[in-house]
């Protein structure tokens, strides 16, 4: 297999506390992107505005936030947003959709949203977290349908707004973890989206029968049909126009095995696409930013490096 960059780290010999961000401040401002890029505060906006979100149905389902696996998630999300960092000092011209993983069932909006956007913003990109819809037959009409449908209305929402937050037009991609880079992944693959680029921490991209089941369970809410089955059969549809990927995962991932990613990235070189792929021997699953205890902790610096050199 011929990947550009592959990198193993050894693990390093310092410990480190993780912290988990409790605290969430949203921006005050009201008015829609009314930001600069000069104004360097988070800005929280709703994603469908006064619209009825794609594919939604009353529900008395209440969206709430509750801890998860050591952390902090949003569950039951029925509202959705989309919470923009610009960017701090100088500007890569770089903009970043966060997709944060959950399973499909929560979302971890903190250490694989928030707190991977304001790393990202220091080092010069605009990124976005979208707390997307969770595919529920008490809220939806189509549970299948609704992350995906969220995330075309924050890609077409930053399209939009490119001019104003100064990045360029050609530089806009998705970034996802766990269940987020599954959704990241099937985004990279659709032809209406087509991100300019995307960033896949520890996700699922072979249909395995596991695999199968939990998006059955998951996503679908049903047994898929022979179509969709073909559409989640990602590393069959890659192809010479799929985006360019940066890619992280643990070796010692026991929910999303290493080989998750180390497929996909040979799909993408097959097809002669750019991709930087990092594996760390020991990390586990949902390190989020990381831990310097284990290495995992240097793969945002990374990260920030291969968006400055992606063209």
């Amino acid at each position: 297999m011929r990947i550009r960059t592959l990198s193993i780290f050894i693990r390093l010999k310092r410990d480190n506390a993780f912290t988990m961000v409790a605290a969430y401040v949203i921006g005050a401002c009201s008015l829609w992107f009314g930001l600069s890029t000069t104004v360097f505060s988070q800005q929280e906006v709703l994603l469908w505005g006064e619209e009825k979100p794609a594919y939604s149905k009353p529900s008395p389902v209440e969206e709430h936030i509750s801890p998860c696996w050591g952390a902090v998630c949003a569950y039951q999300v029925v509202r959705p947003t989309l919470t923009l960092y610009p960017p701090s000092g100088r500007a890569n011209g770089t903009a970043v959709l966060i997709l944060p993983g959950g399973g499909y069932d929560v979302v971890a909006i903190y250490h694989e949203g928030s707190e991977i956007a304001e790393v990202l913003a220091s080092k010069g990109t605009l990124a976005a977290v979208l707390k997307y819809r969770l595919p529920n037959p008490e809220t939806s009409t189509h549970p299948e349908r609704v992350p995906l449908s969220d995330v075309r209305r924050a890609m077409a929402l930053l399209r939009g707004e490119q001019q104003k937050y100064g990045f360029k037009a050609e530089k806009i991609g998705v970034m996802g973890f766990s269940a987020g880079s599954h959704l990241a992944t099937i985004a990279s693959l659709d032809e209406d989206l087509h991100p300019d680029f995307s960033m896949l921490i520890y996700g699922v991209t072979k249909l395995t029968p596991e695999n199968r089941e939990w998006l059955e369970k998951s996503l679908y809410h049903r047994k898929m049909t022979s179509d969709e089955i073909i559409e989640q059969t990602v590393l069959d549809r890659v192809d010479k126009n799929t985006p360019p990927a940066f890619m992280v995962h643990s070796m010692d991932d026991d929910v999303c095995h290493f080989t998750e990613s180390t497929l996909y990235a040979d799909a993408l070189t097959r097809n002669g696409v750019e991709v930087e792929l990092h594996l760390f021997p020991q990390g586990g699953h949902g390190f989020g930013p990381g831990r310097e205890g284990d290495g995992t902790g240097q793969w945002l610096e990374l990260a920030a490096n291969w968006l400055n050199r992606i063209q």
